[in-house]
């Protein structure tokens, strides 16, 4: 039987956005606090490399995806021996993702992902959406998939994973204020009508004309919240336990009692 998986969310920061080199430097010493704890991944929200309300610094902050930032990230990865996913500007070419990256405790890189659905103006003007919608990745015995904050609010993209087999959905997050019923309602919702564990880490306090609401969390398959952050900078610790999954999926068959040939017309 494949035991839990204990993972860290490392929500923030707030206020003005770091440089890529602060951030890197704030993510080694939360690694180091969350592998001290047993996590075997650590979570940081969408855009943690250079925050998320840089305007238009977006397109010159981003990197490659194998970029300098990405090699110091793997280098933490592998003397923490805990696996990481980080979100940040992604450049391929003239076009920039809102992307995250999955390394593993080795340091070597095991997904990355494209946000699929951007929100408001700003996004749109920022980015390229991403055209993959299930990436996923194994990390000891658990398959792990990832998303980007708003895509969780698509109930199509979490299903699209359940399917797959995803049994942790990780979600770097930058959600604003009003919008607290998305970590305090639709998280825990998707989790439970999944039936998988979901992880989402955002960020917190005033940054440049956003709110970010914190309250990040770790839903279970049954929709018991495990782990649940406030208003201010915090490394949560939980476990997401794969023998959950099973026992929530056999309580509330959704999966199983799906009709797939009467929703063809929804398109």
């Amino acid at each position: 039987m494949t035991p839990p998986l204990r993972i860290a969310l490392l929500q923030g920061p707030g206020g003005v956005p770091a440089d890529a080199g602060e951030s890197v430097a704030a993510l080694e010493a939360a690694a180091g606090r969350a592998a001290a704890a047993g996590a075997r991944l650590l979570v940081t929200a969408e855009l943690f490399l250079t925050g998320y309300a840089v305007g238009d610094r977006m397109s010159a902050l981003a990197e490659a995806a194998g970029g300098p930032s990405a090699r110091r990230i793997a280098g933490i990865a592998a003397r923490h021996r805990i696996g990481i996913a980080y979100g940040y500007p992604e450049r391929d070419g003239e076009a920039v993702f809102n992307a995250v990256r999955l390394v593993g405790p080795d340091g070597g890189v095991l997904a990355d992902y494209r946000k699929t659905h951007l929100f408001g103006d700003f996004e749109k003007a920022a980015f390229t959406a991403g055209a993959e919608p299930v990436v996923q990745a194994d990390l000891d015995g658990i398959r792990i998939g990832l998303l980007v904050c708003y895509d969780i609010e698509f109930p199509e993209t979490v299903r699209a994973h359940a399917l797959a087999g995803t049994q942790l959905l990780v979600v770097p997050t930058a959600l604003m204020r009003p919008y607290e019923f998305v970590p305090q309602v639709l998280v825990p919702a998707r989790a439970y009508e999944n039936g998988l564990h979901l992880a989402y880490a955002n960020r917190r306090g005033p940054e440049g004309e956003f709110d970010f609401a914190g309250l990040s969390c770790l839903a279970g398959p049954d929709g018991v919240v495990r782990a649940r952050a406030g208003a201010g900078d915090e490394l949560l610790v939980a476990d997401a336990d794969p023998a959950l999954i099973d026992a929530a999926r056999a309580e509330t068959p959704y999966l199983a009692d799906r009709r797939p040939e009467l929703y063809r017309s929804l398109g």
